[in-house]
């Protein structure tokens, strides 16, 4: 299954693709960087830094920069991760800034209910986050 992340928000898409993936689908997910989460800009970067400078730097926990470990690791909350079957869903989920060449002529899936079109909300994309935490964007 792939999906293309362009104007979905993360946490409904993240669901989705945590769902399909315990299923056993291997899901790809391609333009992540233009992902959205909704919400007060100034607000959703600030909880972004507080999350990624939280803990100690040789212990943990380690929060990513790059907009494509952002969105695995919003899908991992959603996973059982310490258990074997939400270990082995989690290896099934690939994400990539941009479409890679293999998927250029791929058929993506819509996910139901997670596009900003219809929502009138403020919304910030991944790749501005990712660019606020000091990663490096494409």
């Amino acid at each position: 299954m792939n999906i293309d992340a362009t104007d979905l928000i993360l946490g409904r898409m993240a669901a989705y693709a945590a769902k399909q993936a315990l299923l056993g689908e291997t899901v790809n997910i391609v333009n992540v960087e233009k992902a959205v989460v909704t919400g007060k800009n100034k607000r959703i970067i600030e909880d972004y830094k507080q999350e990624r400078e939280r803990g100690v730097p040789l212990k943990g926990p380690y929060y990513p920069r790059t907009p494509e470990m952002i969105v695995k690791r919003a899908i991992r909350g959603m996973l059982p991760h310490k258990s074997a079957r939400g270990r082995e869903a989690l290896k099934r989920i690939k994400c990539y800034a941009g479409i890679p060449e293999e998927f250029k002529d791929a058929k993506f899936e819509k996910v139901n209910g997670a596009s900003t079109e219809k929502t009138h909300a403020r919304y910030i994309t991944i790749a501005r986050i990712s660019k606020e935490l000091g990663g490096k964007v494409q």
